[in-house]
């Protein structure tokens, strides 16, 4: 099943990490590092610094979160996924921070039975609670079907929208104060291409492409956009978002070993594949149909932040992330799971491609509130 995308001839490679001009936006200077490295190395490493002396701030954050809970069922919610940086955040915010969180997930039908057992007994180890919501499936994909048809290479950003949208959603409505996310920099350092993956909260973009290739109405599909939860949920409504492991040394290989000894957590072969269709979509569609893997972006960070070396990551990139076999699989299972024939997906495939430009977007105020975020010092992140 594997071929060879356009786009697949000589690639420049970055000389420190293991990004190449498989990004078409990358740049390097004379002495071959990449533009991703050097962000990483200017805007990041300085302000973050493996989260040494942000004790006092975590604290104070802590603190708050438990005053703005007392009395209360739950001081916090954190979203989980059943992949390792949620799940260790669950396990961090209990035992270590002794936080009372409220466990949230989203059912957009393709976890895996690997997740649903991942994040029960982490759930069932810690004896918290866990609040499920379950997105309408003939929705769910009718909208996958419709970026299938449309050519764009972020075919999983339905999925993602919704577990942002969602969990935005209950906090506005049970006015919880506190979020904590998995997100942070010691995996996550440099971020997907913005040509790779567009903005997944771009819901302008999203109902775009639904309403030229979807056939049926969204009546229940959650949807959120970025001036909501942006700008009105944070400074009009006081809801605050927390990475707490920017805050502390956050090591992939303890925090998995801790979570696969204490609780019987199964890992996963790659970041994100606790999702089927993910699994999918990272493993076979990317990087097949577009010639865009994402192992660079991941394996680039663990490098820029000591995890991985860069030998280990050229040799692991060497092989595909799915086995031919594996993609058959997968295939097969997007195949059956969305009621359509072998031929119809294969048809997408060979569609002409097209990319988050040729849909409307909310582009302009992603770029402009990123400009903004980042004068002020209230973010901070690797180019896109």
């Amino acid at each position: 099943m594997h071929s060879k995308p356009d786009n697949m001839t000589t690639k420049k490679i970055c000389t420190r990490c293991v990004m190449d001009t498989t990004d078409s936006a990358i740049t390097f200077d004379a002495n071959g590092v990449c533009d991703h490295c050097t962000t990483f190395d200017k805007d990041i490493l300085p302000f973050w610094n493996y989260g040494k002396n942000k004790e006092k701030e975590l604290e104070k954050i802590v603190s708050d979160i438990k005053k703005e809970g007392r009395k209360k069922d739950f001081d916090c919610i954190i979203g989980m996924s059943g992949g390792i940086d949620s799940s260790y955040l669950v396990y961090l915010a209990k035992e270590v921070l002794d936080l009372n969180p409220l466990v949230f997930h989203v059912d957009a039908g393709w976890n895996s039975q690997v997740a649903v057992n991942n994040i029960e007994k982490i759930v069932d180890g810690l004896n918290l609670d866990l609040y499920t919501e379950v997105i309408n499936w003939e929705e769910m994909k009718d909208l996958q079907l419709s970026f299938f048809k449309s050519g764009v290479p972020h075919i999983d950003a339905p999925q993602d929208h919704s577990f942002f949208a969602k969990m935005y959603s209950f906090a506005s409505k049970y006015n919880v104060k506190n979020i904590l996310t998995g997100g942070n920099y010691s995996t996550e350092c440099i971020r997907n291409p913005i040509e790779w993956m567009y903005y997944q909260s771009d819901s302008k973009q999203m109902l775009d492409i639904h309403k030229k290739y979807g056939t049926s109405e969204l009546k229940t599909f959650p949807t959120t956009n970025i001036l909501w939860h942006k700008i009105y949920l944070p400074y009009l409504k006081g809801i605050k978002v927390h990475r707490p492991l920017d805050m502390m040394k956050y090591d992939k290989e303890e925090a998995k070993n801790l979570l696969v000894n204490k609780f019987g957590f199964q890992e996963y072969p790659q970041k994100h594949f606790e999702s089927r269709f993910t699994k999918f979509y990272e493993g076979y569609w990317l990087p097949e149909r577009f010639g865009y893997d994402t192992r660079k972006v991941q394996f680039s960070s663990l490098i820029l932040t000591g995890q991985m070396t860069r030998d280990q990551a050229i040799q692991a990139l060497e092989k595909p992330a799915l086995s031919e076999d594996e993609a058959r699989i997968e295939f097969d299972y997007v195949c059956n799971k969305m009621e359509i024939d072998r031929s119809e997906l294969e048809s997408y495939f060979t569609k002409p491609k097209k990319t988050y430009k040729d849909f409307k977007s909310q582009q302009f105020f992603y770029e402009f509130g990123s400009k903004v975020m980042k004068s002020l010092g209230l973010e901070r992140g690797g180019k896109r």
